[in-house]
């Protein structure tokens, strides 16, 4: 009986094959892994947050957008001025051989055209300087530069910094358009002319027009004209020379005084 008896609990205790023998600790292999914790969902970065509050920005907001493209064919360039390729074809070559120059660099020609406006009551009555400023930018399509005092004149209430009046400076194409603009329309349009004086250089190949109102310009507009000013053109030239830039200017078309102006085709 002792003997059924202790068979029972050994036939009781027979183990899974996979399991340990009594004594010896379970092999870390043999453990069945636990189920790891479910990771916490990531938390929102309060800080970037706070930085685009303090901006008055939203998140995402002021990166740079992608340019559009542009559609269809590219726009074409713009034909070169008219009086520019009349000077290259037409006058270098004539004034060579008219004043024997034998290298191309000897040839006169415009460097740069300057406008300039004076107004001396400017800080008394700053709407008239706005006035000439954008007068100024529709006659040359270009903006101006509001010129300021050097230094201080006590006889005429004068202090450094102070606006005097206003400026432009033409150069390269701009300044071709605007000579011919000039030569053509606007000339023709001086009350009483007469032609232009040959006695306005300087001795070193620049000419200057002095203007007594703007009126003769037709991109004015005679309704939003403030005040009636006039201007200085002072067309600047490579020449060194009064000479030479008298017939650099005469061969233009510039329309001199006692002389038949040449037509520029």
């Amino acid at each position: 009986m002792a003997d059924t008896k202790e068979k029972e609990p050994k036939e009781a205790r027979q183990a899974d094959p996979g399991e340990a023998p009594e004594g010896q600790e379970p092999k870390a292999a043999d453990v069945a892994p636990a189920e790891a914790p479910a990771a916490p969902p990531p938390k929102p970065k309060q800080k970037d947050k706070q930085k685009d509050k303090q901006k008055g920005k939203k998140p995402g907001e002021g990166k740079p957008a992608a340019p559009a493209e542009p559609e269809g064919p590219p726009p074409e360039p713009a034909p070169p001025p008219r009086l520019h390729e009349y000077y290259a074809q037409r006058v270098r070559p004539k004034l060579a051989q008219q004043f024997g120059l034998t290298n191309p660099h000897e040839i006169p020609k415009l460097v740069k055209i300057v406008l300039n406006v004076g107004m001396g009551d400017a800080s008394k009555n700053p709407k008239a300087l706005e006035a000439a400023v954008a007068e100024l930018a529709a006659i040359t399509g270009q903006q101006p530069v509001v010129t300021r005092a050097k230094k201080a004149i006590a006889n005429f209430n004068l202090r450094e910094g102070m606006p005097v009046g206003c400026s432009v400076t033409l150069r390269a194409a701009r300044m071709f358009e605007f000579l011919d603009r000039f030569i053509t329309i606007a000339v023709p349009r001086m009350r009483d002319f007469r032609g232009l004086p040959t006695d306005s250089f300087d001795g070193r190949g620049n000419y200057t027009i002095g203007i007594k109102e703007q009126m003769i310009f037709p991109e004015v507009d005679y309704d939003k004209v403030e005040k009636i000013h006039g201007m200085d053109i002072t067309l600047v030239t490579s020449a060194g020379r009064d000479d030479t830039a008298l017939a650099l200017l005469r061969e233009l078309g510039m329309p001199f005084r006692g002389e038949a102006p040449v037509a520029v085709a």
